[in-house]
């Protein structure tokens, strides 16, 4: 299959989780196990699921880790959300993250369809 390091969708996610990491460190503390956790684990799991399938034999198997990453996408922009309401994160924080991800949602919607 592809070499995951060379999809630019793959490259914009991982930038996607250092935006994500650096953005949750002025969370309050006592999201430490709840909003900061879920949202450095649906960020992360975009990128290492392209990565996954990308392993995997046939174009179904990859397909279906699109899916998977597909899926934290939008997890993580129910959350991005969710801190916005909560005062965590400011609006122009908030509308530059939500439009990255929006980019990488319509990357990976692409990548999907595309494959055979």
């Amino acid at each position: 299959m592809n070499n995951f390091r060379e999809l630019i969708v793959w490259q914009k996610s991982i930038n996607l989780v250092v935006q994500i990491y650096e953005l949750t460190r002025n969370f309050p503390k006592d999201e430490q196990y709840n909003l900061i956790t879920q949202m450095q684990r649906a960020a992360t799991s975009i990128p290492s699921n392209i990565a996954e399938g990308s392993g995997r034999n046939t174009s179904s198997s990859f397909k279906h880790y699109l899916t998977i990453s597909i899926g934290s996408a939008h997890e993580l922009e129910t959350q991005i959300i969710i801190s916005k309401q909560l005062g965590y994160i400011r609006e122009d924080s908030y509308n530059l993250i939500i439009t990255e991800l929006h980019g990488i949602q319509k990357m990976l919607f692409s990548l999907h369809n595309n494959m055979k």
